[in-house]
């Protein structure tokens, strides 16, 4: 990756289906069934996301259908309620949409997706217009990433410009996205720093970090433990 983090426009579908506000009740379903997604969004004249019809906003015609709900129950349950008696993209949407940027890292995308409760985003540009889609598992794409580009970015961009000269003390291994660290530096203070860093490489699991500071001398620090010496009795 070159030092370059990943974002949104690197792991996004570009090719995406999207309504019309006018986009009827059954056209929406339809669609939903032939591109196999559960939410689709919505864009003006000019290709600005207004919002998104998913699922759940078409839901509540079934619902609302069986029974009657009541004055109480209208009132509890009015966004429900509304959404039952829409026949248009633009009556049934949830807006405005929860989106990203295409330059968005891809934490920052998790991130806006975990706290908004939402399966997929729409990608917009700084004109509000639809660039793409971003779903979790476009998300996960990083974690495909093969151990040794891992461990590349990991020298790179982690050890290299941390500990300089020492880097080549530091020994990086990558098993199935787990980096494990091992060696000596003189610089420990730098360690959990290391093991931090390289946490936030894309594809990166996880982090052993058995990275430690230079071995003891006894005999030129006298007050300083021996570890390859057994303590007394």
């Amino acid at each position: 990756m070159n030092g370059t983090p990943i974002v949104v426009s690197d792991v996004m579908t570009r090719r995406v289906v999207a309504l019309r506000t006018g986009a009827a009740f059954k056209d929406i379903v339809r669609t939903m069934q032939e591109w196999r997604v559960s939410a689709l969004p919505v864009l003006d004249g000019a290709g600005r996301v207004l919002g998104v019809v998913s699922e759940a906003d078409l839901l509540p015609k079934e619902e609302y259908s069986e029974r009657d709900v009541g004055r109480y129950g209208q009132v509890r349950h009015f966004a429900e309620a509304r959404k039952a008696d829409g026949v248009t993209a633009g009556e049934l949407m949830t807006a405005p949409a929860v989106t990203v940027p295409p330059d968005a890292t891809i934490v920052r995308a998790a991130r806006v997706m975990a706290r908004s409760g939402v399966k997929r985003l729409p990608v917009v540009g700084s004109d509000g217009t639809l660039q793409g889609i971003v779903s979790r598992p476009d998300l996960l794409k990083v974690f495909l990433r093969d151990d040794s580009e891992i461990a590349e970015d990991v020298r790179c961009e982690v050890v290299a410009r941390l500990f300089g000269s020492q880097a080549e003390e530091i020994r990086i291994e990558v098993r199935d996205g787990v980096v494990t660290l091992t060696g000596r530096v003189r610089e420990t203070a730098l360690i959990p720093i290391a093991a931090r860093l390289a946490r936030a490489v894309a594809g990166v699991v996880d982090v052993n970090c058995a990275v430690s500071g230079p071995p003891r001398h006894p005999d030129l620090d006298p007050d300083l433990p021996d570890p390859q010496r057994p303590a007394p009795a």
